[in-house]
């Protein structure tokens, strides 16, 4: 068995990370990991044409299952360092860069890398069902 190429690489860990982020927000239901299957080749094509954004996968990956979770369900992942005021989902940082992580805009802090939302304590943030 041959090693897997980068691109490989970087698209079965962008798929892991975001997969990880959905399952600790309780929202990893097989129609919502199609919803990664298909971020995932989509980048497989941006990458092949711009290989020098292979590093920036798993945060393009993450920002497509975001933007396609609130065309289908709502906000996700929810903000869960702002105790007060309406939900907010966080956003992903850097928009296009390495080791991309969540952030809440409105306390403008970093609240977990990409991957580790469970471990951050917001597993229970799931979608708003409403679209903002």
């Amino acid at each position: 068995m041959s090693p897997l190429s980068p691109l490989e690489q970087a698209l079965h860990t962008a798929r892991a990370l975001v997969l990880a982020d959905l399952v600790a927000g309780e929202v990893a239901e097989a129609d919502v990991v199609s919803l990664v299957e298909e971020a995932v080749v989509q980048r497989r094509w941006w990458v092949e044409q711009w290989p020098d954004g292979v590093e920036f996968v798993a945060g393009l990956v993450a920002q497509d299952v975001q933007d396609a979770l609130l065309d289908r369900f709502g906000r996700w992942p929810l903000c869960s360092v702002c105790g007060a005021g309406d939900p907010h989902a966080l956003e992903v940082e850097p928009e296009l860069g390495p080791d991309p992580y969540w952030v809440c805009h409105k306390a403008g802090v970093r609240v977990a890398a990409v991957g580790s939302l469970g471990a951050a304590g917001t597993g229970g943030a799931q979608p708003s069902g409403e679209s903002a």
